[in-house]
């Protein structure tokens, strides 16, 4: 099963396109968003982010999972509130 958390850092990611600007919103080290993001690319048996020395970007399965957690979190936001 997904965890939520990792969701909510693949769907920072996707919106602050760096590890260290995820790390910096959430108040997490960028080793801790990193671990955590292997790890969701591990549950999910797909590589969600093309790394480099210096930049990671989402490849095509990480805006494709992206999007479901948007719509994920969306709901369980939805929940909440009800």
């Amino acid at each position: 099963m997904l965890d939520v958390r990792r969701l909510r850092l693949l769907r920072e990611f996707a919106d602050r396109g760096s590890i260290a600007a995820t790390a910096k919103a959430l108040g997490y080290t960028p080793s801790a968003v990193s671990q955590q993001l292997a790890v969701l690319e591990r549950e999910v048996g797909a590589t969600l982010l093309d790394r480099t020395a210096r930049s990671a970007e989402l490849t095509d399965a990480g805006r494709r999972l992206s999007d479901h957690a948007d719509r994920i979190l969306r709901m369980i936001e939805f929940a909440e509130a009800d």
